[in-house]
């Protein structure tokens, strides 16, 4: 209880701070308010009702606090003073849209959750688990580890090539790599080792183990975890991208420290909404790190000169406004009917086949901002909401909605299976979900199938074919 209280604290608090501190006119004011007031609904029935351990949530109530909160408030605070205030992009502030986009979330945010909450109970009151599941032999268990360890070895000396090259490439310089070959080998092959990993630690936790059978399950984790850094790691993935993994091997090894709703909101709220923007204070600041430690005044200094609002104005946090942007592109060109949808249920035909396919809506905003603003990046996120909103209006905004919850609802059966694999990818897409929800559709959606079939998919295979085979040919052995 002592925690919950500590995370509803430390969430109220900035909350009356940010409220208190936006100076608006009152229309634009109580729209956000009015948000604000829907995302505290959400969270204290996620804090202090909800029973079921669903970290979903949790990245759910983050993503919202930031970037449908601080972030727009901050960005409104420092563009609606202004004359001509412009974003990072050079789309023009215009308070009409920000309430605009205020009604479009308020509508996401009940849709969501009356059905998360109304599907989750549902299922928890018809569904009884018949599930027996077969205890596998510790020998059958190595042997699958060490085909994935001996398979992911592979993955290196075959992607080295790749490996080097995103070592040695600046980010603005594009791969020579096809966007088909990076999706196959940073978000397939190159995850596979983390399916090792999670049965290795499966296997150290089994009880009645040797203290020989463990040891070997431990080296085999060891050497794993090296191969993945070797693959995932700073240098040659995204921040987005390495986020899931590194929380998903704190969620295997360090469990208690993200076993609960407030844990994880807690850990996901101190991260994301004051350790970042701490961090942005120092990244744009006149000041060096060491004389801000002898002399803790020039936080405050910097804070007066608005270092900590150009953090919020950048490209990072631009989600809000892009919903915006979206509008003014409905507004002009009207819904696409599901047809650009396609372009992420199909991500896997290549535009040398399908020469039509239709554009990601990330692109789709950058184009309409390098055409009508001057910008020159066409690469940008793109919401959940406003991706319902561009293909079928607010109709399009209920669907994403109920199509959120019923996935998160399905992944919560997974997180609670006696299967390690699944739990794996529940808890991942989970942390995913902040990537997910800031968009673009297309590109959430890709990476994670891409993940899905890395962690899952081929593990399963490779367990199932040496079961198939290897058994099988021990087992003629011993007839003859």
């Amino acid at each position: 209880m002592l925690l919950r209280n500590l995370f509803i604290f430390i969430y109220l608090f900035s909350m009356v701070v940010l409220f208190s501190t936006f100076d608006a006119t009152l229309g634009l004011w109580l729209s956000f308010l009015g948000n604000a007031l829907l995302l505290t609904l959400i969270t204290y029935y996620h804090i202090f009702i909800e029973k079921s351990y669903s970290p979903f949530l949790s990245t759910y109530i983050v993503f919202s606090f930031l970037f449908f909160l601080v972030a727009p408030i901050i960005q409104a605070g420092v563009l609606a003073p202004q004359v001509d205030g412009t974003f990072d992009h050079n789309f023009p502030f215009k308070e009409d849209l920000f309430i605009k986009t205020n009604g479009l979330i308020a509508l996401f945010h009940v849709v969501f959750f009356l059905f998360y909450v109304g599907v989750k109970d549902y299922i928890r009151r018809k569904t009884v688990d018949k599930l027996v599941v077969k205890p596998i032999k510790v020998t059958r268990q190595l042997r699958g580890i060490v085909i994935i360890l001996f398979i992911s070895i592979i993955v290196i000396a075959v992607g080295y090539p790749f490996l080097m090259e995103e070592l040695a490439r600046p980010e603005y310089i594009q791969s020579s790599y096809s966007p088909g070959s990076q999706l196959i080998q940073k978000k397939v092959l190159f995850i596979i080792p983390l399916a090792g990993i999670v049965l290795s630690k499966k296997l150290m936790n089994k009880k009645g183990i040797s203290t020989q059978t463990w040891l070997l399950g431990f080296i085999l984790s060891a050497l794993l975890i090296i191969v993945l850094f070797l693959l995932k790691n700073p240098f040659v993935e995204k921040r987005n991208a390495l986020g899931p993994i590194y929380f998903l091997l704190i969620f295997l090894f360090f469990p208690k420290i993200l076993n609960s709703n407030v844990k994880m909101s807690l850990t996901f709220f101190v991260i994301m909404i004051l350790f970042f923007p701490l961090l942005q204070i120092l990244t744009h600041s006149d000041y060096g790190f060491q004389e801000m430690v002898n002399n803790p005044s020039l936080f405050t200094n910097v804070i007066d000169k608005g270092s900590l609002s150009k953090g919020f104005m950048s490209l990072n946090y631009d989600a809000f406004c892009n919903i915006g942007v979206v509008i003014e592109v409905v507004e002009k060109n009207g819904f696409s009917w599901g047809y650009q949808l396609l372009s992420a249920l199909l991500f896997f035909i290549p535009r040398s086949i399908w020469s039509g396919k239709p554009d990601a809506s990330g692109q789709v905003v950058g184009d309409h901002l390098i055409n009508n603003y001057d910008y020159y990046f066409a690469n940008l996120s793109n919401p959940l909401v406003s991706e319902g909103y561009m293909n079928f209006g607010f109709l399009g905004v209920v669907i994403m909605a109920v199509a959120l919850a019923l996935t998160i609802v399905y992944f919560l059966t997974w997180l609670n299976s006696h299967d390690h694999l699944k739990k794996a990818v529940a808890f991942y897409f989970a942390v995913h979900l902040l990537f997910l929800l800031r968009g673009d559709f297309t590109n959430g959606y890709s990476y994670f199938v891409g993940t899905f079939i890395g962690l899952y998919v081929i593990p399963k295979l490779i367990l199932k074919i040496s079961h198939l085979l290897l058994d099988q040919k021990i087992w003629t052995v011993k007839k003859s």
